[in-house]
C-alpha cells in the first residue's frame, strides 16, 4: 500500500516539520477544518493521542467519525515540492502558527525561510442570513508571499479524494469535470445513490463538489493518488487530463486535483481559493403535518440548480468573509468581557461544532432546522440535546430556535405521538424523521416537558413573536400537566444525563420541571390566560419552597444540593438553575445560587468539578451552565478548568462535553462533535 494510506508514519513527518508550532487562543483535541453539516465535518486530529499534534501536514484529515477524508496539499517553489496538508509523501513545510477563530481555523507555514503560507479553513456561519447558511458549502484560501526579500516561482497543488463521497470504501464513485461562470469543478458522487442513508455516518447520496478558480494558470487531473500529486511533484502543473475508469474508492485511491500557478512571488501576498461542499436536492425524510416524505434542501429555494448554488459560494467569499468576520469579533468581545480570554477558546471552538450539526431544509415560506444527534446515537432534533445547545441559538438568532423546535411541535400537534408528555426525538436513525407514533422514544418526560417549555419561553422572550405561544398553548398546557404530577417527586426515571442510568427524586431534575411550570405561567400570563398564570405560579412557588427542604443538606460542610433527596452525602452540578436565571423568573432564592457557587470550589479536580457524586467525568456544557449562574470567581474556576483541559488533554478527536476531571482523559468512543457545546454561550445570556 502506498505512503498516501500510511497514516503510521505520522511521527516521522512530525520530526521533520522543525521549529514548534504556536496554538492561539489553545491547542484544541481536533481542529475544525470543513465543519458546515453533519456530513460535510472534517477535522484534523490534534491531541497527542494518536495524531500529531496540531500539524496539518504529516496526517490525514478524518471525517468526525475518524475515518480518513484524503484532503492533500502541495507547494513547489523554485522546483522543489514540499506537502502542507495530508500525507503524500513529500518533504513537509515547516508550520509556524496556527489560530482559530469562531468561523475560521488559520495555519502559517514557512517553506525553507523563502515562501510563508496562510492557510485558511473557513467554514462560514451567517444565522441572520439564511440563503447564505443553508448552503452546505466551506472554503479554502491559500495566500503565500516572499519571506526573505527575494522573488520565488510559486505553484499550489490541493486535491480531494474519493473518500469523501460515502463511508463504504468498496462502493463505486464517479466523477466528471466541468467548469461554470468561471468556477472550474470536480463533481464527484457515489455512483449507486442511496438516498437517505449512512455508512460509517457518511451521507451515500448527494454531489461533492471541488472547486477552485477557471484562471489562466490553473490545470487540472483526476485519476490515481500517486499519479496525480506525482504529475505535480514532477511537474508542477497537471495534465487536464481525466480518469474514465469509474470504480471502488480503495482501488487505486481516485483523486481531484487543481495546480494554480501564481508565477514569480515577492512579499505581496497572492493565493488561490478552493470551494467545496455536498449538495442534496433531498435532505430529510419526516413525518411531520402530512404524509411522511422527503423535504428539500433549503438552498434549493434560492438557486435553480446546484451549479447556480456552486457559482454563487464561491464567488461570494469575499462577502461571506466578512458576515464570518463579523460574528468571529462579537463571539471574541463578548467573550472576553464576559469570561476572559480562556472563556473564548471554548466558545470559538464551539461555533462551528454547534452549527455543523444542523441542515437547514424545506421552503423559504416553511423553514426547518433538521439537527444531528451527532456521535451518541443519532437522533434527530432530540429534545435534550437541542436544551444545552440552545444558549448559542438564543445569541446568534432566536429564529433558529424555533426552525430546530418546528418539527417536533409539528409532528406532536398532528396527533403523531400517543403519550401526553413530549417525546424525546423525531426520530431514531438521521436523516430519517420517523417520529414514535408508537410512543416508543426512550423516555425522559419530565426532562423533555421541562425544556419545551423553558426554550419555547426563551424564544419568545428573545424574539418578541408571541404569535408562537397563541399557537402551541394546548400542546404546551398539556405538557404542563405531566409536570405539575411529577416535578416534587420525581418517578425513577433518566435525565438527560442517560449514559449515568436512572434515579428517583432527583434534585436537579425536579428543579427543572419546577423552572418549566413557572415558565409556564409567564406564558399563560402572556397570552391572556390569567387563571392558568395564577394557578401555575402558585404551583411552582409551592413546589419550590418544599424543594428547599428536600433537596438541601443544610448540614453539610458547605451546605449544597443533594444528588437526589434524601442522600445528604452526595452532590452534583445543578446546572438546571440556569433556566431560572435565563427566564427572568425569579422563582429560585438567591440564597440557592450562593450557596451552589459557594460549594462548587470545595469539589473541583484538576480539568473541573465532575457531574455528580457517582464518577469524576463531567461534561464541559453543564459546567458552563453551573459558570453562568455563579458568582465571578466560581465563574473564572469552571471556564479555566475547562480551557486547561480543551489545551492539555491527550484526546484528539472533536470536542467531547464528556471527560475526566482527573486525568482529562475521555471515557468512551461517543460524545464526539456534539452540537452541546453550543451550551458554552450559556454565561453570555446571563450577564
Amino acid at each position: 500500500m502506498q505512503l498516501y494510506r500510511l497514516g503510521l508514519l505520522v511521527a516521522s513527518f512530525v520530526s521533520s516539520i522543525g521549529a514548534q508550532s504556536t496554538f492561539s487562543p489553545a491547542r484544541p483535541p481536533a481542529i475544525p477544518l470543513a465543519v458546515r453539516s453533519p456530513y460535510l465535518s472534517t477535522w484534523l486530529n490534534a491531541g497527542s493521542e494518536g495524531s500529531n499534534g496540531g500539524y496539518l501536514a504529516g496526517q490525514w484529515p478524518v471525517f468526525w467519525e475518524n475515518q480518513v477524508n484524503g484532503w492533500a496539499g502541495l507547494i513547489r517553489v523554485d522546483g522543489n515540492t514540499y506537502t502542507w496538508m495530508g500525507l503524500p509523501g513529500s518533504k513537509t513545510v515547516n508550520q509556524t502558527a496556527f489560530e482559530y477563530t469562531s468561523t475560521k481555523s488559520i495555519f502559517t507555514m514557512n517553506v525553507e525561510n523563502k515562501i510563508e503560507m496562510k492557510i485558511t479553513f473557513l467554514s462560514p456561519i451567517t444565522p441572520s442570513d439564511l440563503k447564505r447558511q443553508s448552503l452546505v458549502f466551506s472554503y479554502l484560501k491559500v495566500d503565500v508571499s516572499s519571506l526573505d526579500g527575494k522573488t520565488h516561482d510559486v505553484k499550489v497543488y490541493a486535491d480531494i479524494s474519493a473518500e469523501w463521497v460515502s463511508g463504504d470504501r468498496n462502493a463505486i464513485a464517479e466523477w466528471e469535470y466541468g467548469t461554470t461562470d468561471g468556477v472550474a469543478y470536480h463533481k464527484v458522487r457515489r455512483q449507486t445513490q442511496l438516498a437517505f442513508t449512512e455508512k460509517g455516518q457518511q451521507a451515500e447520496w448527494g454531489n461533492w463538489y471541488w472547486a477552485t478558480d477557471n484562471s489562466k494558470g490553473m490545470t487540472y487531473q483526476s485519476g490515481a493518488d500517486n499519479d496525480v500529486r506525482g504529475q505535480f511533484a514532477k511537474n508542477g502543473r497537471l495534465t487536464n487530463g481525466r480518469d474514465t475508469n469509474f470504480r471502488a474508492i480503495s482501488s487505486a485511491w481516485p483523486v481531484f486535483g487543481f495546480s494554480s500557478d501564481l508565477g514569480s512571488v515577492s512579499s505581496s501576498p497572492v493565493g488561490t481559493l478552493f470551494s467545496l461542499g455536498l449538495t442534496q436536492d433531498n435532505a430529510i425524510q419526516y413525518e411531520g403535518a402530512s404524509a411522511y416524505g422527503p423535504v428539500p434542501s433549503l438552498w434549493k429555494s434560492y438557486f435553480n440548480t446546484e451549479l447556480a448554488a456552486l457559482s454563487f459560494f464561491h464567488h461570494d467569499y469575499s462577502e461571506s468573509s466578512k458576515l464570518s468576520s463579523s460574528l468571529d469579533s462579537r463571539v471574541s468581545q463578548d467573550s472576553i468581557a464576559t469570561a476572559g480570554q480562556d472563556y473564548l477558546s471554548i466558545t470559538a471552538l464551539s461555533v462551528r461544532q454547534a452549527f455543523g450539526a444542523t441542515q437547514l431544509c424545506g421552503t423559504q415560506d416553511k423553514m426547518y432546522i433538521f439537527l444531528k444527534e451527532i456521535s451518541s446515537n443519532g437522533n434527530m432534533n432530540t429534545v435534550d440535546v437541542i436544551f444545552p445547545a440552545y444558549p448559542i441559538f438564543l445569541y446568534t438568532n432566536p429564529q433558529l430556535l424555533k426552525l430546530v423546535l418546528n418539527p417536533l411541535l409539528e409532528n406532536q400537534e398532528a396527533g403523531k405521538y400517543p403519550n401526553n408528555y413530549s417525546m424525546h426525538d423525531l426520530g431514531s436513525s438521521y436523516p430519517n424523521a420517523t417520529g414514535h407514533s408508537d410512543g416508543s422514544d426512550e423516555k425522559m418526560p419530565l426532562e423533555e416537558c421541562g425544556n419545551m417549555l423553558i426554550m419555547s419561553l426563551a424564544y419568545v422572550q428573545k424574539s418578541g413573536d408571541s404569535d408562537f405561544l397563541n399557537d402551541h398553548y394546548p400542546l404546551l398546557k398539556q405538557w404542563t400537566s405531566y409536570l405539575v404530577e411529577d416535578s416534587l417527586y420525581p418517578a425513577n426515571q433518566i435525565s438527560t444525563d442517560d449514559f449515568a442510568g436512572p434515579l428517583a427524586n432527583q434534585t436537579n431534575l425536579a428543579l427543572k420541571g419546577m423552572i418549566g411550570i413557572q415558565a409556564m405561567s409567564v406564558i399563560a400570563k402572556q397570552t391572556g390566560h390569567t387563571a392558568d398564570a395564577a394557578e401555575y405560579s402558585r404551583i411552582a412557588k409551592d413546589y419550590i419552597t418544599q424543594w428547599q427542604n428536600l433537596a438541601i443538606a443544610k448540614n453539610a460542610n458547605p451546605p449544597r444540593t443533594t444528588l437526589s433527596y434524601g442522600d445528604t452525602a452526595s452532590h452534583g452540578l445543578l446546572y438546571n438553575l440556569f433556566a431560572d436565571a435565563q427566564l427572568g423568573l425569579n422563582l429560585v432564592p438567591q440564597s440557592v445560587y450562593q450557596m451552589q457557587s459557594d460549594f462548587y470550589p470545595t469539589v473541583e479536580n484538576r480539568y473541573g468539578v465532575p457531574l455528580d457524586t457517582r464518577h469524576t467525568y463531567t461534561k464541559g456544557d453543564w459546567e458552563c451552565f453551573a459558570a453562568a449562574v455563579s458568582s465571578v470567581s466560581t465563574r473564572a474556576m469552571f471556564i479555566n478548568d475547562l480551557a486547561t483541559w480543551i489545551n492539555e488533554t491527550t484526546t484528539n478527536r472533536a470536542l467531547t462535553d464528556l471527560y475526566e476531571t482527573e486525568t482529562g482523559g475521555y471515557p468512551g468512543n461517543h460524545f464526539v462533535a456534539r452540537p452541546v457545546m453550543g451550551g458554552s454561550f450559556a454565561p453570555l445570556l446571563v450577564r
